[in-house]
This record gives structure tokens, sequence and C-alpha cells, in this order.
């Protein structure tokens, strides 16, 4: 279970760190499904009490599935060395470790929506419907970042929810929670928007882009992946994580806003990865002072551009160090986080206009997006790795004397794509021990090199020729 200190008594938990390939690969160009929406805001006035909401919700709870997932984890045996001397190795111990989560079914053909630590690492992922049947679910794709991730299911006519506008949420809306909260069973929570564009580090050690909703309705560890949904019934929300002491439900529950988890997921259906835009600018945050200097009202709010990259999308543009980014699309933008997420939520070459402040003077650019190149840590063509943590080191069974890099995705189209699979790890490059990313790729000189690689229990060498 992966979680986040904030303090001696506060832990973010995102809620089944289990383990499915992030970023499973996309044989074929696949159209993404067209969602039943549903973008009027809530009533802004006060109706006669309500005295139920059944019928409101009983359309969504039979789009609400439970996600199970399995994977098998293989442990070394510890004996006497004197043993292996006369015996040789003993084979490594393997046992099955099981997680539950949940999931909304968002088309009549089978995708639906999850968490990406749901089904992260998984060998078998099984999904239960309402009317309960159990159907073996494929992963179509998955996005750290956002931990949004996609899965299938092969079947046809089923129910769906419909989406509303995540934007028009204002905090007060009455929402419930769905999802399977410690495997009791599908189960129904109340509660109100707490808070809209919470950025609170859960995502933070894969740069990833919170703006989560936050809401006191209870969540618990089961409904990672579940449904948030209005007053009206519309999902307004992919369940995601809880700020508790004691990883029980408190009333800090977080939820990747539809409109996010959305464009992700029509990314990952069409393209097998997340294409995001880039404008090409360093910048920070407005403050009082610095309003007040470039002649600004102080309670002035915006991004201010401290350098423009050549080349790039906003070079193009015409903006210039020392512009005030206001908003974008039509969208105020308060914080260099909003604008980093603004642009991330549209894909590359997206033509947007851009508010700016300029010499005193407001002035809208036209913005063509360029592409985020965001292959930091990648290694070898299409495969990514990261720094193995105690968490995934303790997750995935592997020994205490082994250490490198652990290979997190694999594309499909890599020429390692038969080689190397998630969750292998990297011990050595020609016969010398891999540490970080930046001495591992140092050592990746044009020419053949030989990796060391361990997998479930077994070493072998992997062959990598780098032109």
């Amino acid at each position: 279970m992966k979680s986040n200190v904030l303090s001696p008594l506060a832990v973010l938990v995102p809620f089944l760190a289990l383990s499915v390939a992030a970023g499973a690969a996309v044989k074929d160009a696949r159209k993404a499904p067209s969602l039943q929406l549903d973008d009027t805001p809530l009533a802004a006035s006060a109706g006669p009490a309500v005295a139920s909401y059944a019928d409101v919700l009983e359309p969504v709870q039979k789009a609400v599935v439970s996600v199970y997932s399995k994977k098998i984890v293989r442990e070394r045996v510890a004996v006497n060395p004197l043993f292996r001397q006369f015996f040789g190795e003993v084979p490594d111990q393997e046992r099955q470790e099981e997680g539950l989560g949940s999931g909304v079914i968002v088309s009549a053909d089978g995708y639906i929506l999850t968490n990406n630590h749901v089904v992260e690492g998984a060998d078998e992922l099984k999904v239960s419907l309402a009317d309960d049947r159990e159907l073996i679910a494929k992963v179509i794709g998955a996005d750290p970042k956002t931990d949004i991730a996609v899965i299938k299911i092969d079947a046809e006519k089923l129910p769906t929810v419909t989406v509303a506008d995540s934007d028009r949420l204002r905090v007060g809306d009455v929402v419930f929670a769905v999802g399977n909260p410690l495997g009791v069973g599908q189960t129904v929570t109340m509660g109100i928007v707490s808070a809209k564009g919470r950025s609170v580090g859960i995502l933070s050690d894969v740069s990833g882009y919170e703006s989560f909703i936050q809401t006191d309705a209870a969540i618990n560890m089961g409904n990672s992946g579940g449904a948030l949904v209005d007053a009206k019934g519309r999902l307004v929300g992919i369940n995601s994580a809880i700020l508790s002491p004691s990883r029980g439900n408190i009333g800090i529950g977080f939820a990747v806003p539809i409109n996010l988890a959305a464009s992700v997921m029509h990314s990952l259906i069409e393209t097998g990865s997340v294409s995001r835009g880039y404008l090409g600018v360093q910048s920070q945050d407005l403050t009082p002072d610095d309003a007040e200097a470039l002649g600004l009202p102080r309670t002035t709010k915006g991004v201010t551009v401290t350098d423009v990259s050549p080349d790039s999308a906003a070079e193009k543009a015409g903006l210039k160090r020392g512009d005030v980014v206001l908003a974008l699309g039509g969208k105020a933008v308060a914080s260099v986080r909003e604008l980093r997420l603004a642009i991330a939520e549209l894909p590359p070459g997206t033509k947007v206009q851009m508010k700016i402040s300029r010499d005193k003077k407001e002035r809208i650019l036209d913005v063509v997006l360029g592409r985020l190149d965001e292959k930091p840590d990648e290694l070898l063509a299409g495969v990514t790795v990261r720094e193995l943590s105690p968490e995934l080191r303790e997750r995935l069974g592997i020994p205490a004397r082994l250490n490198g890099l652990l290979v997190t995705a694999v594309d499909e189209n890599s020429p390692y794509a038969q080689r190397l699979v998630p969750n292998a790890l990297i011990l050595q490059i020609d016969r010398e021990d891999v540490t970080d990313l930046e001495s591992a790729r140092k050592a990746l000189t044009p020419g053949r090199h030989m990796l060391f690689v361990y997998y479930r229990g077994a070493l072998r060498v992997v062959s990598a020729m780098i032109e």
C-alpha cells in the first residue's frame, strides 16, 4: 500500500496499491466511446426537502462494478549457505496477492474507468457487475500521472452512467460515492463537495497532475476507481484517495474530476498513451508585490512568464518574458499549477486563446500547443524505469540483496517488447551495477550491451543494441 506521510497524524491513502502494466499497448486504432453527457448545472436555489435519492442512484449502481486483481509474488527462501553449496539453489516460493477496487462503466460496449493504482502490476483482472456477472477485463491503458486507467470487458448493451461537466461543480453541491468498500458489497454514501482543485501531493512521485474534488462522502479502501456522482446521478469524478491517520474514512476524500479523467480516457483508448499539450515557458505565481510592480491591482491573479523556450508554442504565439497569463481558453489561471494542468488537459495541436497582460494592457494571443515530451524515465526506446523503492520491493517480493532500476512500462512498438516486461528489475549493464537512471543512461553508449535482469525469481541476460 503506497502512502504519503503529510504529518505525524495524517497519511494520504490511494485505496488499493496492487499491481497491471501501466500503459498497455493498443494493437489497432480504437475510437473512443461517445459518452452520454449532461452539462447543465445543478439548481442554484433551494427546493422542497428531498426524502429519497433512490430513483436517481439506481441507474448509477448498475453501472458501477467491482474490480478484482490477482498477482503472483515470488519470494526467495532463506536457507543456510552450506545447504546451497551442496544442494544448489532452492526454488523461490510463490504466493498470490489479491486486491479489490471499483470501476465505472462509461460505454455500452464495455469501457470502464478506474484508478491506475487499482490495476497496476496485476496478472489478472476480473470485473463483477451489479447483476452478478463476472467477466475477465483487459487493460487498455493507464496514466500514473492522473491515477486514471481504462479497462474493457467483452460485453454489449451494458448499463452506463451519464457524465456531467465537473467544472460546473460548486462547493456545497450534494454528491454520492458509489463503490465496494472493504469488500462488503456495493455501497452508496452521501456528502457534499468540500473543495475543488485540491493538490495534496499523492502523485508527486510521478510529477502528476492533481486537481482533486474533495468530499466528505464516506470513502474507504475498495472505493478506488468508483463513481462520485451529483444529485442528478451524473458522474462528476473517479474516487481516488483519502486523507486519514488510520487508513479509514474521516471525511476527507478525493476524486479525479471527470473532465480530466475523460480527457485521459479518450487519449488512452485512441492511442494507447496520453499526449499532452506543451506551451514552452518558465513561470511563477503572480504575487501582490509583482502585480503592483507591473502596474496591476494587487488582487490580480495570474502567472508571470519568466522565460520562453526557443521555437516553442509560446514563442510562436508571441508570448514574452514579463507577460502575465490571466486565462487560457476562457478559464482564469491563478497559479503555475493551474496553468500546467490546463495545458496538459489539451492535446497537442490544439489552438487556444490566451489572455495576458503586457504593459498594463490586456491582450489575446492565439496559441497552438506543441507536444510535451514526457519521457524523463525512458532508459531504452519504449522502456521506462524508476528507482526501486522499499514499498515496491515489498509489493513485488524482490529480495533485499537485489538492487537496480525497475521497468515500469514497455511500449508494444519498442524493440525490447519481447525481452523486457513491466516489474522486471535491471541489475547490471555490462556487469556494472545499476544504481540510478542517469548513470545507466551514460553506460548505454552506442554499441551492443548486456543487461542482467531479475524477474519473478529468475535472472537472465538481455542484449541491447544502441545505435
